[in-house]
């Protein structure tokens, strides 16, 4: 698929209106009083709003019978205001000095259970427990984690052209040299391309040469990459607001070893088996454990050693997670990693990772399409 580089039309104050009045009546049916939402990745879905967060309080509230209410330090008022979701919020300003735990309680039933976003600072949280102790909370991820886990039309939009991005940052690194370079060079080439072709942040530059690719979360260091090396290449980061994250395995230099192609083949097959599960209706541990019986039945089952996806949206890890004992079911518009990986400590490591997202059709997408064979450097 060729990038495009068109912006996507921004969203509305409608927009996030109809998001906060979705997330309120959600709230309602797990039998909540109302959600409370810290700065973070839930503020900036629910009202396009991204704050500094810091020690001072800020706060939206979500309840059913009143407004959409953010509590925000009178010094950061007009920021909120200007925010996209902005004109669909009413704002109760505090001021240095003055306890703004004071000016939330009136917005909270002093007997209700809450959804509390799940970085939500233990400060503030506490604050609020001291000034309502009749309350309850629970963790947002706990009690709604399909609140952001379906994507409309305009984010999938936005969720393919990190994933065309990110392709394109794969085909071009596979330009560079390798050889004789550290692992945090070709790191900060990857990190290079994916700005280039329009992130505006980017979150992870997994280089994993050799024995380093054995852990699957190694973070690029001063080791001088070998010929003959197998190398994990996993990077992401956001364009337009939302999530990237591609892995692919590499060579460097020459034909690589019959074991390292049979591993490879089996990762591969593997991936391709578990994007063949996703259809609505199946269930996020069906699709790990497709992709698990696969390398299990290849002898290399007590090699895959982490869940086979994670969701994707305004962050690069969210809900749903495909791993076992998950029975949530897929619904159309959800997106995730693809991931399988085998890892053989101290010799090497291969994983191969698209975003994928469900359709109405019954099927499963593809939001990445570089190409997934085990591509040779020099």
């Amino acid at each position: 698929m060729a990038e495009d580089d068109t912006t996507p039309a921004p969203f509305t104050a409608a927009d996030y209106a109809a998001r906060m009045a979705a997330a309120t009546m959600a709230a309602a049916d797990a039998g909540l009083a109302g959600l409370l939402i810290a700065p973070g990745p839930d503020l900036v879905h629910l009202t396009g709003y991204r704050p500094v967060d810091t020690e001072r309080l800020t706060v939206l509230v979500l309840a059913a019978g009143q407004q959409p209410t953010l509590v925000v330090p009178a010094l950061e008022a007009p920021d909120a205001a200007a925010a996209a979701g902005g004109e669909a919020l009413t704002l109760r300003e505090w001021t240095d000095g003055k306890n703004p735990y004071e000016v939330t309680a009136p917005l909270l039933d002093a007997r209700g259970r809450f959804g509390v976003s799940d970085n939500t600072w233990a400060l503030h949280l506490l604050g609020l427990r001291r000034e309502l102790p009749g309350t309850d909370h629970v963790a947002l991820t706990e009690a709604l984690p399909l609140l952001r886990a379906v994507k409309d039309a305009r984010e999938l939009e936005r969720l393919a052209a990190a994933g065309a991005a990110a392709d394109a940052a794969y085909g071009e690194i596979l330009g560079v040299r390798f050889v004789g370079r550290r692992e945090t060079e070709v790191a900060a080439d990857l990190a290079a391309l994916l700005r280039a072709h329009g992130h505006s942040q980017v979150d992870f530059t997994v280089v994993g040469s050799g024995p380093n690719g054995a852990n699957p979360h190694h973070e690029a260091g001063d080791r001088v990459i070998e010929r003959g090396d197998t190398i994990v290449l996993d990077f992401g980061g956001l364009k337009h607001g939302y999530g990237s994250d591609i892995s692919r395995t590499v060579h460097v230099g020459g034909e690589p070893t019959a074991e390292e192609q049979r591993v490879h083949d089996l990762v591969r097959e593997a991936q391709q088996a578990a994007f063949e599960a996703v259809r609505p209706g199946a269930t996020c541990q069906d699709v790990d454990r497709v992709a698990r019986a696969v390398i299990t039945e290849g002898g290399y089952g007590d090699r895959f050693i982490h869940r086979t996806g994670h969701g994707i949206g305004v962050t690069t890890h969210e809900p749903p997670y495909l791993v076992e004992g998950e029975e949530q079911p897929l619904l159309p518009g959800m997106c995730f990693s693809i991931e399988p990986g085998i890892y053989l400590p101290g010799r090497f490591g291969v994983r191969i990772e698209d975003i994928v997202t469900v359709t109405g059709e019954g099927t499963g997408r593809r939001l990445n399409h570089a190409p997934r064979e085990l591509a040779r450097v020099d």
